[in-house]
């Protein structure tokens, strides 16, 4: 369809002279999608839309665009708002078939689908429930489910704006206990194979030449460290951000636990984290990070961390998450050598994918095939569910690596 062809369509699907009103819907649709969006943005966008002009839909969205969309993440939001809401004509069936459980192949993330959270806010508001009756006979909800127990098998990526925020406040209470493992030093123990000869030598000289019992040494035992590398490339957005929640709640609640961000560039953001506030420490991390929602490039920026981060966070047998889709847009280049050193720099790799939700997944692409020999464990995570069978995970013995956990 040529430029002014579609012009002319974006005119006629406009109701004349109901601009003013329509724009009003808009924003208040957009801020039942959880925008950032009050009365002040319709003035604003009303003046936007005046200054340039109603002759090119480009420029209409994007005046739009300016003015009600003021972080990177609600973009995408945006943009899917704004075709349902001024062009598509099939709009209540898309967002019917939303709310609906789907079926996808392990290709990926369909490109028509439409988030249950922007669905959510389009539907008409429900009508207010009857007074309850004396005679209205109540249903037994013995054997239902609850709807927290439905929270831990459902998606990230299909939950609605009040189900995100209660798996946030789930997050937020979540704890990651590590095994503890022997360390070098020592300290005094009342049996064990290492005898104490200062302790014994000790004890003897105030014996007066009576025989005294041998006092022992045992290593001590303290949980390793902690090192995530997070993948915040555009195809990871939906679950990176879900689960910065659960990094921070991580991060506050025991020591030694360092967390980095990886697209295009590596950015620790670790510090920001250690915010009790988790909405302070996310704002702060989105400050921080300059390539959120970009590309993939594993390789090189493992190659950063092996050099410049590596011998300061993966010392004491130190565990390694790598939260990624293995997508990336090098093909692979150079990841086996990079993901081979990180592996034999700690002490155990674990490999969470989201990917893995799917039943028919089959490790294709090169980033992928070049990881897989050097983790130990390869295991989804999509879903609530999915991070605590984490802790189960990481509490049992490290499998052989070049066979991670998935497969034996």
């Amino acid at each position: 369809m040529s430029g002014v062809a579609a012009a002319s369509a974006f005119l006629d699907a406009l109701p004349r002279g109901r601009l003013a009103e329509n724009v009003l819907h808009f924003v208040r649709v957009l801020r039942a999608a959880g925008l950032p969006v009050g009365p002040a943005k319709v003035v604003d966008a009303l003046a936007a839309v005046e200054a340039v002009g109603l002759d090119n839909r480009t420029d209409f969205r994007e005046a739009l665009a300016a003015v009600l969309v003021s972080r990177r993440e609600h973009h995408a939001i945006f943009e899917q708002a704004f075709e349902l809401f001024w062009r598509n004509p099939r709009l209540l069936e898309k967002m019917l078939a939303a709310l609906l459980p789907k079926v996808q192949g392990c290709t990926g993330d369909s490109a028509d689908e439409l988030p249950a959270r922007l669905a959510q806010a389009m539907l008409p508001p429900a009508p207010p429930l009857a007074p309850r009756g004396i005679d209205e006979t109540d249903l037994d909800a013995t054997f239902s489910f609850s709807a927290r127990e439905v929270l831990q098998h459902k998606d990230f990526a299909t939950m609605t704006n009040d189900e995100l925020a209660e798996v946030k406040a789930l997050l937020r209470r979540m704890k990651l206990p590590l095994p503890e493992r022997p360390v070098r030093r020592t300290m005094a123990a009342p049996r064990g194979h290492a005898i104490d000869m200062r302790a014994t030598l000790r004890r003897s000289i105030g014996a007066g030449g009576a025989l005294t019992s041998l006092r022992f040494r045992a290593r001590r035992r303290r949980t390793p460290p902690l090192c995530v590398l997070c993948d915040i490339s555009g195809s990871m957005d939906r679950y990176a951000r879900m689960l910065l929640h659960f990094l921070h709640a991580i991060t506050n609640d025991r020591h030694r636990v360092h967390v980095l961000t990886f697209g295009t560039r590596l950015t620790n953001i670790t510090r920001h984290l250690r915010h009790r506030d988790v909405d302070v420490a996310l704002a702060r991390v989105a400050d921080a990070v300059e390539d959120w929602a970009g590309g993939t490039r594993i390789g090189l920026c493992l190659t950063e961390f092996n050099r410049k981060w590596s011998r300061r966070l993966l010392g004491q047998n130190a565990v390694v998450l790598l939260i990624s889709d293995g997508l990336d847009a090098d093909a692979g280049e150079g990841l086996a050598f990079e993901a081979e050193r990180l592996a034999k720099s700690c002490a155990r790799v674990v490999w969470l994918n989201p990917l893995l939700r799917y039943e028919g997944f089959e490790a294709r692409p090169a980033g992928i095939k070049a990881l897989l020999p050097h983790v130990d464990d390869f295991l989804p995570v999509h879903n609530l569910e999915t991070l605590t069978d984490l802790t189960a995970a990481l509490s049992r013995p490290r499998p052989e690596r070049g066979v991670p956990s998935h497969v034996r």
